[in-house]
C-alpha cells in the first residue's frame, strides 16, 4: 500500500513539475518559441552594474575609466581587506530575490545577466600555471541563485558574456580592459579562456530549462578584417558548446557595439538567434530595416539585446517599434546613482562626494572610517528596498 502511495505521489509531482515546465526556449523559423512550440516575445532587464561595474552607472566616469581602476582607488582609501569586504556585501545585496520577483510582477519575463569573466575563473597573468585554467566560485553561485529565482518566478536568464578576458574592444569601461595587458583579440590565452567559459557554462546549465540562452559576447569594438577573428571564436565556441549543451539557443552580436554583422552570415547553427543593440537613434524602422533584412534573408529570429539611456517618451517609442515587429528586447538598466533613466535609482551616500572630489584632485582625502563608511552604506543602498523605482520608466517599457 505504502509503495502504491509512493508511486501515485510521484506520479502527481512528475505532472505538475510538467505542467509548470515551458521547456527549453527553441528557434522556429524567424521565431523564439518555447517547448510547447508557442512564439515567446522576450521582454527584459539587463542587471548592468551588478557583476561588472561601469563607472559612469556609479558617477564615477570622471574619475576612473574602468572597474578594476575604481577597485584600485577604492583598494587605497580603505585598505584591500574592506574593500573585498564593500564588493562581497555590494554583490549579495544589489541582486536579490526580492528583485526578481518585482521584476515579474512589474511584467518582465526574462533577464539579461551581464558577466564579469573574473568572478568565474583568474585573469590569464594571475593563473599558476600558464595555460591552466583556475575555476573561482563567486561567478558560479551568483548565477545559481540568480537562476533559482528565475525559474520560481518563471522567467527565462540570458547568460551573457560582458567582459570576456583580455577585453573584447576599444570601449574600455564595457568591458573592463587594461590597455596594458593583450585584449581578447591579441592573445591566444585569452580567446582559449573565454572558450572554456562558456564550454564551463553550458556543461553546467545544459539542462536548465530557464537558462534563456547565451550571449556569446557582448558588443564587440574593435577593428578587424571582416570580422574574421570575431567569426572564427564564434565558431569555435559554438561547437565547444554543442559537445555538451544541444539546448539552449546562441544569441550572437556584431562587431561595433553589436550592428555590424559583415562575415557573420548565414548562421551556423540551427537554434541561433542574431542580436542588435540601440542606442540614440530616432526610434523609427528605418533605423532598424538592416536587422529586418537579416532577419528575412536567413530566416532567423531577432533580439534587440540591449537599449535606454534616453527618455521615457523615446523608450515607449522603441519598445512599440521592437514589438510591432515582432522583436523581442532586454532593456538598459536596472539600477544606476542619481539616474531616473534607470528603472530604480540608487541614493547617493552621504560621503560620496567627498570621495568623488578627493579621487578628482578637489578635496581633502577622506579618512579610513570616513570611505569605509561611505562603501558600506554603498553596499546598502543598492538594495531594492532602499533605492526609488521609477514607475515612469516601467510605464513607458509597458505601454501604460
Amino acid at each position: 500500500m505504502r509503495q502504491k502511495f509512493v508511486l501515485i505521489f510521484a506520479l502527481v509531482l512528475t505532472s505538475t513539475s510538467l505542467l509548470n515546465s515551458q521547456g527549453f526556449l527553441k528557434v522556429k523559423g524567424k521565431e523564439i518559441v518555447n517547448g510547447k512550440g508557442e512564439p515567446v516575445l522576450l521582454k527584459g532587464i539587463g542587471l548592468g552594474g551588478w557583476m561588472l561595474q561601469e563607472p559612469y552607472m556609479l558617477q564615477l566616469s570622471k574619475v576612473a575609466g574602468t572597474q578594476t581602476e575604481i577597485k584600485s582607488k577604492i583598494t587605497e582609501l580603505t585598505g584591500e581587506e574592506n574593500c573585498e569586504k564593500f564588493y562581497r556585501s555590494y554583490l549579495n545585496n544589489m541582486i536579490t530575490k526580492r528583485d526578481i520577483d518585482s521584476l515579474k510582477a512589474w511584467g518582465f519575463n526574462s533577464i539579461r545577466l551581464p558577466m564579469h569573466y573574473n568572478l568565474f575563473t583568474l585573469p590569464i597573468e594571475k593563473e599558476p600555471v600558464a595555460g591552466q585554467i583556475t575555476w573561482l566560485k563567486m561567478g558560479f553561485e551568483l548565477t545559481d541563485n540568480l537562476l533559482s529565482w528565475c525559474r520560481k518566478n518563471k522567467m527565462y536568464l540570458i547568460l551573457d558574456l560582458h567582459a570576456a578576458p583580455g577585453g573584447q574592444g576599444n570601449d574600455r569601461p564595457i568591458a573592463d580592459v587594461d590597455t596594458l595587458k593583450p585584449q581578447l583579440w591579441e592573445s591566444d590565452a585569452n580567446s582559449q579562456k573565454t572558450i572554456a567559459l562558456w564550454a564551463k557554462l553550458a556543461e553546467r546549465y545544459a539542462d536548465e530549462e530557464w537558462i534563456g540562452g547565451y550571449d556569446l559576447i557582448n558588443e564587440t569594438n574593435y577593428k578587424m578584417e571582416g570580422n574574421e577573428p570575431l567569426k572564427k571564436l564564434f565558431l569555435t565556441t559554438t561547437q565547444e558548446i554543442r559537445k555538451v549543451d544541444k539546448n539552449h539557443i546562441i544569441f550572437i552580436e556584431g562587431n561595433q557595439f553589436a550592428n555590424d554583422y559583415t562575415g557573420l552570415t548565414p548562421p551556423w547553427d540551427n537554434n541561433m538567434v542574431y542580436s542588435f543593440h540601440k542606442y540614440w537613434n530616432p526610434a523609427t524602422i528605418e533605423t532598424i530595416q538592416r536587422f529586418l533584412d537579416l532577419r528575412e534573408k536567413y530566416n532567423v529570429p531577432l533580439w534587440m539585446g540591449e537599449s535606454g539611456e534616453n527618455t521615457n517618451e523615446w523608450f515607449k517609442a522603441a519598445v512599440n517599434l521592437f514589438e510591432t515587429n515582432s522583436i523581442g528586447w532586454a532593456w538598459w538598466t536596472i539600477k544606476k546613482i542619481g539616474s531616473e533613466s534607470s528603472l530604480m535609482t540608487i541614493t547617493k551616500p552621504a560621503g560620496y562626494q567627498k570621495v568623488i572630489d578627493y579621487w578628482a584632485g578637489k578635496g581633502p582625502k577622506p579618512t579610513v572610517e570616513e570611505a569605509k563608511a561611505t562603501f558600506i552604506e554603498l553596499a546598502e543602498n543598492v538594495k531594492i528596498e532602499n533605492c526609488k523605482i521609477n514607475y515612469l520608466v516601467l510605464n513607458a517599457l509597458f505601454g501604460k
